[in-house]
This record gives C-alpha cells, structure tokens and sequence, in this order.
C-alpha cells in the first residue's frame, strides 16, 4: 500500500472504530499531502470530532504516527501526549513543521521545515 493510501485507510479506520469519540458524531478525515524542504513528502491526515480529540495521522520516516491536537499560541500543534520524547506536528494555514521533540534536553529539533500543502 503507498503511503497516502496507507495514512487515509488508517485515519478512515481511526474514524470508523471511533477513536475519539462516537464514531457516528465524527466528520470524515481530511487528507493533505505536503512538500517540505528537500522534496520530502508528509502525507496527514486530520479528524475532528464533535466530541473526544481532534488528530493528525502522519506517514513520516517510513511509519505511521498518529498524534493529537494540544495547546498552541498560534495555529494547530499535534503532539504524543506524555511528557517524552516524539513527533511534533504544527500547521498554521497551508504550511507545517516536523519537530522531533527531546524530552531530555527540552528541546524541539526542526525534521522537515517549509511543509506546504498540495
């Protein structure tokens, strides 16, 4: 399975198991593919249920990442919600940022920047 098929069957499963909330409350999962720097493509995939969590489903680095939506000042931050390490995903309109998140130093390092959606 490609990845952009392979992140909209796991974000239309998401849907259709009900995480989240009532599966039958949820609107269907949009699907974005995004060109970072280096022509590195990240396909994601949001849903945003009327009740429970908003997500983004990511194919980054050969693996799918499901993370959701946290606090931010600005724009939309996705992120594992523990206080370890992992992926940070912040979109602001059509553009977004990867960050690998390092618990230890305390730290977002950028992985992919300039992100834009397609």
């Amino acid at each position: 399975m490609t990845p952009p098929r392979a992140i909209a069957f796991g974000a239309a499963a998401a849907w259709w198991l009900g995480v989240g909330g009532g599966a039958l409350a949820q609107a269907m999962p949009v699907t974005t593919t995004y060109i970072c720097e280096r022509g590195v493509e990240v396909p994601a995939s949001y849903t945003t249920p009327e009740q429970g969590e908003a997500t983004a489903v990511l194919y980054v680095e050969n693996r799918m990442v499901t993370l959701v939506r946290t606090r931010a000042a600005s724009g939309a931050r996705y992120a594992w919600p523990s206080d370890g390490s992992g992926y940070v995903w912040w979109t602001k309109g059509d553009g977004a940022t990867l960050f690998w998140h390092d618990a230890a130093a305390g730290e977002d390092v950028t992985l992919y920047a300039a992100c834009q959606a397609q």
